[in-house]
């Protein structure tokens, strides 16, 4: 009998936990933040908005650019600077622009996500500190600056001034610990060393920025004083500022509105596998209004109905729309009476018509420099026309060139996680493809589905092969006598990242290029 009450109470609970994380309760908490974030962005319009992917990107309908700082780049113990992520476009757009304003999120009841509290305060100190060693460098030698030939020699001093006050200091927020602050200056030389001998453009960091860069934090917690807003320009750094959208009073608040009741769900854009049902942040924001004053109940089915003309949209047009499965919520018989509507989903969808508008209309490629290759999304082969041939690495999608089919070559390759060794497999053939059209200095397009990991992979296999360092089609005649270490490697990829600035290949994809590059054999002349 106690064991029977037991279930009986912990299926209870179970219930509840997961009424609370309900789609709907997702989709209003992040609409709620997202007011708070354009009320700040609104004291800066200056500064450009950018999403630290992928938590962030839920929070603004619109956004400048996108970055990737990892939590786990931060953790205690853990800390580090990684060069497969240096968001090199970030300080570059923040030197143009004056600073600019990043939006992430996190659940676990703390103010700010570590990507915040730690990841992008080393990332600023790092930059900050490479541009002082590499100024040092060229003012000793007597050298001047892109740009310098024609000012006055009373600026160039000037300048000298400013970079000899230059702050290389680690800003940190004031709950970190001085323990864990101290353990981390211990590391900073280390990590500019590494940033310095990646073969990172510092010098375009040099001409772009004209003040160090520094991280300020804000959360809905943050006291402002709107008679007080300082201009962004006034300050003497260049101010990454740093929003964490959601509240972070207890992982759920029960709220009302005029119409319904729901439970506020703090970082509710966090690991949107477990709750988005295939909806993504740019399905949300263009049917946002819809969803938000619909009721809760009839939530579920009118995101189910959204995907699917989404999903029928791409697959009419050849690009990657894999058919989603959800599986239902498992629901006491107490609780059954609240979920009519999700027990009688209807998956047929009507009125399906050809002209109807697509969430993902990115058509954007990275071309890579000079050497005539690009890197991009699946679907943007089929809007892009400066292109000769396509290396195709989606797993799903068979989107060719009618025209042209032996300029197309479809390589089904899939992610580290489903197989280990699918993009290992494949490289000699796609090595093979790019070797024979650079030959013919042919324009080619590596996609992947995303156009952010298996491409850029691919790419990466590419120009370490068959491209001199400095970026030069040599076919493979550099490549063929020398030893591939992980500091080369890590060179190339930094030269692909200051151009794809998307770029984030999965470590398990980046050691299946490893051991290619290592295995020679595998490669045909």
């Amino acid at each position: 009998m106690e064991e029977e009450e037991r279930l009986s109470i912990y299926r209870a609970s179970r219930t509840i936990k997961r009424r609370e994380n309900s789609l709907y309760n997702a989709l209003r908490s992040i609409y709620e933040d997202s007011i708070f974030v354009g009320e700040i962005a609104q004291l800066w319009p200056e500064l450009p908005l950018l999403a630290n992917l992928r938590c962030g990107l839920w929070y603004s309908p619109k956004f400048h650019s996108t970055c990737y700082f990892k939590s786990t780049d931060g953790h205690a113990n853990n800390w580090s600077f990684n060069t497969s992520r240096l968001n090199l476009h970030v300080a570059l757009f923040a030197g143009q622009r004056g600073g600019c304003i990043i939006v992430d999120s996190t659940r676990k009841g703390k103010r700010f996500p570590d990507s915040m509290s730690k990841t992008i305060p080393i990332w600023t100190c790092v930059l900050n500190r490479a541009v002082f060693n590499y100024l040092h460098r060229v003012r000793g030698d007597g050298v001047l600056l892109e740009g310098e030939s024609n000012i006055s020699n009373k600026h160039i001093e000037h300048t000298g001034q400013v970079f000899a006050h230059w702050d290389c200091s680690l800003h940190l927020p004031l709950w970190v610990p001085q323990t864990e602050k101290a353990a981390i200056e211990d590391c900073l030389d280390g990590w500019t060393k590494q940033l310095e001998e990646s073969g990172a453009d510092i010098s375009s960091l040099v001409t772009s920025l004209k003040k160090p860069l520094r991280p300020l934090w804000i959360s809905q917690k943050t006291v402002i004083w709107l008679n007080e807003i300082p201009e962004s320009s006034s300050w003497d750094f260049t101010p990454i500022i740093l929003v964490s959208a959601s509240s972070s009073s207890g992982n759920f608040q029960h709220r009302t509105s005029s119409e319904f009741s729901w439970n506020y769900i703090s970082g509710a854009g966090d690991d949107e596998e477990s709750w988005a049902r295939g909806l993504t942040p740019n399905l949300f924001w263009n049917h946002a209004y819809d969803i938000i004053n619909l009721d809760p109940d009839l939530c579920n089915q009118k995101v189910a109905d959204i995907v699917e003309k989404d999903r029928v949209y791409r697959a009419q047009r050849g690009q990657n729309a894999p058919q989603l499965s959800v599986k239902p919520l498992k629901l006491s018989e107490s609780a059954r009476q609240f979920s009519i509507a999700e027990r009688n989903l209807n998956f047929e969808i009507q009125g399906t018509e050809n002209n109807m508008k697509s969430s993902n209309d990115n058509g954007t490629i990275f071309w890579l420099g000079s050497t005539n290759v690009a890197v991009g999304a699946t679907q943007s082969a089929a809007v892009v026309s400066d292109l000769d041939c396509i290396l195709n690495c989606d797993g799903e999608s068979t989107l060719m060139y009618p025209d042209n089919p032996e300029g197309c070559l479809h390589l089904p390759i899939v992610t580290s996680k489903f197989d280990r060794f699918s993009l290992l497999r494949n490289l000699p053939s796609a090595l093979n493809f790019a070797r024979m059209n650079l030959r013919r200095r042919k324009k080619l397009l590596v996609c992947c589905s995303t156009g952010e990991d298996i491409s850029i992979c691919v790419a990466l296999a590419i120009l370490t092969s068959l491209f001199t360092d400095e970026g030069i089609f040599d076919d493979g005649k550099s490549f063929g006598g020398t030893c591939i270490t992980r500091l080369d490697m890590r060179k190339r990829l930094v030269f692909i990242c200051k151009f794809a600035v998307n770029a984030r290949p999965s470590r398990g994809n980046l050691r299946q290029v490893f051991n290619f590059l290592n295995g020679r054999n595998t490669l045909s002349s």
